[in-house]
This record gives C-alpha cells, structure tokens and sequence, in this order.
C-alpha cells in the first residue's frame, strides 16, 4: 500500500515522506531549499499508485526548476533529462518552431537518438513527420504504434510509440513536446495529462523568456535613443560627455593627444528669425550631415553639444591634423550654400570652428579640453567667423 504522511515543525511542512511498496521510505522536499532526490524505481516494477506518485514528484521537480530563474535553453534541457532518466522513455525532445509556424528551427532534445530532419538538413518544415502534423492539428496526438503511421520520423529504433503535445501559450504556438516510448502501453491518460502540464511549463517559460528578450530589446533601444539627439540623429551631450572622459582616461597611460572641435553656426538665431524655427532646424540637420564626413572609426565621435553648437571628438590627432580637419569641416558647409538671408557674412550658412588638442592625464579633468575648444571657438567668432581659430595649452 502507498501511503503520504506529513510531517510539521513549528512553522511549515518540511517534507513529504512517501513509503513504497518495497517499505523503504522515499523522501521528496518540497518546501527545503536542497531537494534531496529519490531512488529511481523502474517503472515496471511499480504498482498503479507508485506510478502517480513517480509522476507527481517528477512534475513538482519540474515546475520548480521552472521558477528558479534559470536559461531557456538548460530548462529544457533539464526536462528533457529528467523525462528520460525516470520513466521508459527513448527520446524526449522539444521542438521549436520559426515566427511564420513554416518550420522547426531549434531542437532540444534527451536520450538515444538518430538524426532528426533538423539535424541532417538544417531545415524541418512542418509538412514533414507527425510533429508537423501535430503542428497543423494543434492538438495533443497519441501514435499507439509507430510501425504503421505513415507520418513517423523514426528518432530511435526501439521506439513504438509516441505522445506529441503542442507548445502553446495563449494563441502563440512556440513548438512541440514529443516523447517517444519502446512500450506500446505507456501513454495512458495519466502520464499524456502530466505530459500536457510539461508543455504548459516549457510554454511559460519560453514566453517568459521571449518577453524578456523583448524588455531587454525595448530598454536597449531606449538607452541607445537617450543618447541620440532627436532632431539630428548623432550623439548628445550625454553621450558625448560620458565618451571624453572614458576616452581621456584610455589615453592618458600612453600620452596619446586628444583633438576636439568646437562648430558653431553663424548667426543662427537670425537665421531662425527670418526664416523660421523649421527652417533652422533643416539647417542644424545639415551641419549634423557634414560633421559626420569627419569621423574615421568607432573611436571617433560627432555629437551635438546643444544649440548650434557641434562637437567632433579625435582622439590621437595632432594639432596640425585636426586644425585641418576643422578647415576642411568649415568649407564643407560653405560647399552646401544653405541659404541664410539674414547674415551680414554670407548669402549661405557658414561655422565658426575652435580646435582644441591636449595630451590627457589622469590628474586632469578632461573638461579642460572642452574649454579650450570653446576658447578657441570664441576666438574664431570674435575674429570676424567663418574662420578656424586653435587653443593648444600646455
């Protein structure tokens, strides 16, 4: 006889003591945190209800691994182990299927096995096998005997039977849960109900997972779109000021100089107040374009400071070098004659550009360079604008 006797202490059940037939207690803790795993009983020599305690204690194994925060892919693997490893099961796999429900691109899977579809070509489309039919059917689908199903894929040659369940969360089918078995009598309605719960677990899980892929998309995108500038699409102060200090501090062990160049628009707010606030916008598009053209590699950096105001970061340029980028910069946006109606320089946009260079320390505060971009770029105004203008302190 299977007896369930439960033990308390003072403040929770501890453990669940199940004592089979053989009269040796088997002890299973459900709410402990180390479960101490049971002997493994063959299922043929274990009576009716030894049979539903096996299945109860492996389906509570597996909906706590499922809450314990692991990786998709070692949940299923977990239950696939598990299936095989306690009951005579051949081969336990989950199938995985692709966004258009065309195809099964991703297989897990335990126990002796062949080669699946998937594994020979690459490609499994659904109209191949009984797990494509268990697909289109979207419904669990019992094979009583494999020899005769002219949809059988033949996974393991002991095999004789085999229990597909979909994989379904809601209205999403994510895949297929397919256990095959060399006994012709395994699949009663008690083991496919545990099974149908299995699938309802790794269905959860999967979901879970795919929203958490999304969430970590989502905020990917968001950190990426919090250091963009809105209106021109480059970099922002923030980005910018994280970028000079992270660079200064890489650079400063070698001596390496750091270059920066300060754009400002000539008489913009003119420009705004002839021909509109959307037309200046156009034109800070532009010189966000042009700016552009003077980054070499990922280690350069083009930024809008805020305002008018441009900033195109150069590490490992000397002051000659970047002296003439900044020239180059300024008749770049000469070259796009953006028409400025308003300027007592010009009938186009022009800039005024401040070039800074210093060799970083870790003693110093990158800020310095900033500052003397902007010195310079105050130099270059006060001398008549559309001009370069350089500040290169000791």
């Amino acid at each position: 006889m299977h007896a369930w006797r439960l033990t308390r202490n003072a403040s929770h059940i501890d453990r669940v003591r199940l004592t089979a037939m053989s009269g040796k207690a088997v002890f299973a803790d459900v709410l402990g945190d180390q479960p101490i795993q049971p002997a493994v009983v063959p299922w043929e020599v274990q009576d009716a209800p030894a049979r539903q305690a096996t299945l109860t204690r492996i389906l509570i194994r597996i909906s706590r691994e499922a809450l314990q925060g692991a990786s998709l892919e070692s949940l299923m693997q977990g239950i696939c182990d598990c299936l095989v490893a306690e009951l005579p099961v051949a081969i336990v796999s989950v199938l995985l299927l692709d966004d258009d429900k065309t195809e099964f691109i991703h297989e897990v899977y335990s126990g002796e096995f062949t080669q699946s579809p998937l594994a020979v070509s690459g490609r499994w489309p659904i109209t191949v096998g009984a797990a494509g039919r268990c697909v289109q059917l979207g419904q669990p689908h019992l094979i009583r005997d494999t020899a005769i199903d002219p949809d059988y894929v033949p996974g393991n040659a002991t095999a004789r039977s085999e229990y597909l369940v979909p994989i379904r969360h809601g209205r999403r089918l994510h895949g297929v849960l397919n256990l095959e078995s060399a006994r012709t009598d395994f699949f009663d309605p008690e083991s496919c109900a545990v099974f149908d719960v299995v699938a309802d677990l790794v269905a959860g899980a999967i979901h879970f997972a795919r929203m958490a892929d999304e969430l970590s998309a989502a905020n990917r995108k968001l950190e990426r779109l919090s250091m963009r500038d809105g209106l021109t699409g480059i970099f922002n102060r923030r980005q910018f000021d994280a970028r000079l200090a992270e660079t200064w501090a890489r650079l400063a062990p070698d001596g390496t100089p750091l270059a920066l160049l300060l754009a400002d628009a000539d008489f913009f707010k003119a420009l705004n107040d002839s021909a509109g606030h959307l037309r200046g916008d156009d034109c800070l598009r532009m010189l966000a374009q042009v700016c552009e053209q003077f980054v070499a590699d990922e280690n350069d950096l083009v930024a809008r400071l805020g305002g008018e105001e441009f900033v195109v970061l150069l590490p490992g340029r000397t002051l000659d070098a970047a002296i003439h980028l900044a020239e180059a910069l300024r008749l770049a946006v000469e070259e796009q004659a953006f028409p400025h109606p308003a300027s007592p320089l010009a009938a186009h946009m022009t800039v005024s550009v401040g070039v800074a260079v210093l060799v970083p320390s870790l003693g110093d505060s990158p800020r310095q360079l900033l500052a003397a971009a902007d010195h310079a770029m105050y130099d270059a105004k006060t001398g008549g604008r559309n001009r370069v203008a350089w500040h290169a302190p000791a």
